[in-house]
């Protein structure tokens, strides 16, 4: 699956996805793009998949007929982020068209 990682996405996660290919949002010249305009863009390029921090995504762009996925990460702090890289690796490799789904990371 091509995967296209936000820029609060942190990087130290791309080997845990393991059969994917991830791209970065600035390595693709997108990292100033609002996020209609950047899930529009990532569609267009191919990706199957946004990787993101951001919570109100879902709540600010109609998903449906989308042929990209969402997966929305509960923290960008890597420190705590890296604790739950089967549960993101599990929600990645789930993911459908169309939808947003949120990795729940406590605070800690």
């Amino acid at each position: 699956m091509r995967i296209l990682f936000d820029h609060g996405t942190p990087a130290p996660l791309i080997p845990f996805l393991e059969g994917h290919t991830v791209t970065k949002a600035k390595d693709a010249g997108w990292d100033e793009l609002a996020n209609g305009e950047l899930l529009k863009a990532a569609e267009e390029a191919g990706f199957e998949l946004l990787l993101t921090t951001d919570k109100n995504m879902a709540a600010q762009q109609n998903l449906k007929g989308r042929g990209i996925a969402i997966v929305v990460l509960g923290s960008s702090q890597w420190r705590i982020v890296q604790h739950y890289v089967r549960r993101i690796a599990a929600s990645v490799n789930a993911a459908t068209p169309g939808r947003c789904v949120q990795v729940d990371i406590p605070f800690s």
